[in-house]
């Protein structure tokens, strides 16, 4: 059994007082979009499991959210077809929810409509008359409230009343004869695979004539049906347009019934909406507060987030320091010691860190999506993108892309994950492709650390480090409007198509809606982020920890003797050769010719090599190489080592020059193996990733080169 309906019709809060919060989260249909599954209780019948998959605004799919609901619906894919239909229609918004309701009925399955939101309709002065709606459509209707519950036993005992019965739907309405024969020519081609039924087969067949690319192939490249681009190819030879001869069907029956299934009240002349639209979508003061909003979501994700992220880090260092002592108590106690203390090492740097990395930053995520939840529930959202689209649009953007590009600053994987909303492919691959640009919160502990070790407090009297800073932010949003203008005009070229913004009214956020929305986001972060870190910090131990040499093979007699009779550790008085003769050291002496042009040495290589697994694995990469324990953005012990460390003549090895060379090299190189993961299954092949990689690791280079040799060249090399 599955819910659907239009977007913003309360859909998943009427679900969730269904199911009364025993919904699961899940990926539907072979994918990784999120669709709630309950356990729906209805008296004298099994437990009913109840899908609620993606809002849609018709069956005919433009957008991979909206492909896993019409595949629900119809029964096609990997779905089986639903045995009962709960479509969910918005009661202030009538006319334009009835033609999904239209579109569902088509099918001729059992289908129950629930009229929601009557609380909103009944403030404008609508009152749905559910008699008529259901005398018309000849099913089920039953008018809601999600928020409150009202009319939610009317709802379970009339889904439990469809699914006892499974009474065949017959569609209210007809489409003109030219219609209907085209729709039967595709019928007859249809695989027998995707048949079941009279009336979902011509449904089937209308989906698969709208949603089919030129070449006749369903999104995703399920199959390929050469009847559609034949259809097609004759209707426009005719002079009709196949599409709008459908859609107008479909409304001249809802047209037709409007004034019997709506009251009469006028409503009011001004609602508090549009009230808060007159600020909120002016060119001045909308934009004013759209800045407010922004700021007060950065201030929440870098600000707020302290102390989360400090207590996660207390937590891990706590986890790591006993499994540290465990493992050393055991290893003084075994007779293998070695061994047991290898393993140690394994745990505490490998598994206990390497989680830790993708961990810590969770508070930072789960806070931009309870930002994002919050603003899209409450309906302003919506507004940001239809502000943001003037300016995107200049960059070959629609300005639905406001929203993954701003997610991309906490992670892009979450982000390009949200491209699903886009309608068009090429939006979608434009966005993916600059969204690695933006200064994800990855990237924060590597100019936290770079700043605060090497730019001044004040510089020509100004504060330098916040300065800083705030620029690798500017110049991270710069360098990704100017590489969509350059990708949308050389590289995908595309007409500017008109883009809809459906605009919600204005109204009070769903907490639990909101909750659930939050946890199910963060849990597919951490699952599609937390296994890639996991397994390259592993990679990256154990290419720090071999070749294993003992202090006696790194060190001098004299020095060992010198260090025996002092008590110094020997462990620790070796490890920077260790890591020196380890095979991560041993690529770094060979990459160092490479990144010399921009002011690093092979030690630098290391961390730039570690930042692969994740950028703010540099940190603690150069920890490591610097024989600082536990080492953080916060550390002044590594902020002191780098400061001190100096070349053989004598010169320093870390400069402002080196640390703004090293931030612009971070801000464009594709460093982060989940992203490129992402990318890869969401492209559906290795093309785009290698191209994403490939240019952006080149333009880097460039860039570092130019800061780095452009500074010494100017005399700001010191």
């Amino acid at each position: 059994m599955v819910v659907v309906g239009n977007p913003n019709t309360g859909k998943s809060s009427l679900f969730n007082a269904l199911t009364g919060g025993s919904a699961k989260v899940g990926n539907f249909a072979g994918t990784t979009v999120s669709a709630l599954r309950g356990t729906l209780t209805v008296p004298g019948l099994p437990p009913i499991e109840l899908l609620d998959v993606p809002g849609a605004y018709s069956l005919s799919a433009s957008s991979p959210d909206e492909r896993v609901a019409t595949e629900a619906v119809l029964g096609v894919g990997r779905s089986q077809p639903p045995d009962v239909v709960v479509v969910v229609v918005d009661g202030a918004r009538l006319q334009r929810s009835l033609y999904f309701a239209l579109q569902a009925l088509e099918l001729g399955l059992p289908t129950v409509v629930a009229v929601n939101l009557l609380d909103e309709a009944r403030s404008l002065g609508v009152e749905p008359k559910l008699a008529a709606l259901a005398e018309a459509l000849g099913v089920l209707v039953v008018g809601t409230v999600a928020r409150t519950g009202e009319g939610l036993e009317a709802l379970r005992a009339a889904i439990g009343e469809t699914a006892r019965t499974r009474r065949p739907v017959t569609p209210p309405h007809t489409f003109p004869p030219a219609v209907e024969a085209d729709t039967e020519r595709v019928v007859a081609a249809l695989p027998d695979a995707w048949r079941s039924g009279p009336e979902r087969d011509r449904a089937v067949a209308r989906w698969w004539l709208f949603s089919a690319d030129a070449a006749g192939v369903l999104p995703g490249g399920d199959a390929a049906l050469p009847a559609v681009v034949e259809v097609r190819a004759q209707a426009k030879a005719q002079g009709r347009d196949l599409e709008s001869e459908v859609v107008a069907a479909r409304y001249n029956w809802i047209d037709a019934r409007m004034p019997v299934f709506v009251g009469t009240g006028a409503g009011p002349s001004r609602t508090l909406t549009d009230q808060l639209d007159r600020f909120l979508l002016h060119p001045v003061s909308g934009t004013l507060a759209f800045f407010g909003v922004m700021s007060l979501a950065f201030m929440a994700l870098f600000s707020w987030a302290d102390p989360m992220v400090g207590a996660i880090e207390a937590v891990q260092g706590w986890v790591s320091d006993g499994v540290r002592a465990g493992f050393e108590a055991a290893a003084a106690a075994a007779p293998m010691g070695g061994l047991v203390a290898l393993l140690g090492d394994l745990l505490v740097d490998g598994v206990v860190n390497g989680v830790g990395s993708v961990i810590v930053f969770l508070p930072q995520i789960g806070l931009l999506f309870l930002f994002l939840a919050l603003l899209e529930d409450c309906g302003y959202l919506a507004r940001a993108a239809h502000l943001a689209d003037r300016v995107l649009r200049l960059a070959g953007l629609p300005g639905k892309a406001f929203v993954p590009l701003l997610s991309g600053y906490a992670c892009a994987v979450p982000a390009i994950l949200a491209t699903r909303t886009l309608p068009r492919q090429r939006d979608r691959l434009v966005t993916m492709l600059v969204l690695p640009l933006t200064s994800c919160s990855a990237r924060l502990p590597v100019y936290t650390l770079l700043v605060g070790a090497l730019f001044p407090a004040v510089w020509w009297g100004l504060p330098a480090r916040p300065l800083a800073l705030a620029g690798m932010y500017l110049f991270s949003t710069v360098l990704a409007v100017g590489a969509s203008l350059v990708i949308g005009t050389f590289v995908l070229p595309d007409r500017d198509d008109p883009v809809l913004f459906e605009l919600p009214p204005y109204r009070l956020p769903n907490l639990r809606v909101v909750v659930r929305e939050v946890w199910s986001r963060c849990r597919e972060f951490l699952s599609e982020a937390g296994g890639t870190i996991l397994v390259a910090t592993l990679v990256l131990w154990a290419l720090t920890t071999f070749p294993r040499t003992s202090p006696e093979e790194l060190l001098s007699p004299e020095v060992v003797a010198e260090a025996v009779a002092s008590g110094t550790d020997l462990e620790a008085l070796a490890a920077p050769l260790a890591l020196e003769y380890s095979a991560a050291g041993r690529i770094g002496k060979l990459m160092e010719p490479l990144v010399a042009p921009l002011g690093y040495d092979w030690k630098m290589s290391i961390g730039l090599l570690g930042a692969f697994a994740a950028r703010e694995v540099f940190v603690s990469t150069l920890g490591v190489v610097y024989g600082v324990q536990e080492a953080d953005e916060e550390d002044l012990t590594l902020r002191e080592s780098m400061r001190a460390a100096t070349h053989e003549d004598g010169t320093r090895v870390w400069t402002p020059l080196v640390g703004a060379s090293l931030m612009v090299f971070f801000a464009i190189a594709l460093q982060c193996l989940s992203t490129v993961a992402v990318l890869k299954r969401e492209t559906g092949g290795w093309r785009w990733p290698a191209i994403t990689a490939a240019w952006t690791f080149g333009l880097a280079w460039v860039a570092a080169f130019v800061v780095f040799q452009g500074g010494t060249w100017l005399g700001l090399g010191g």
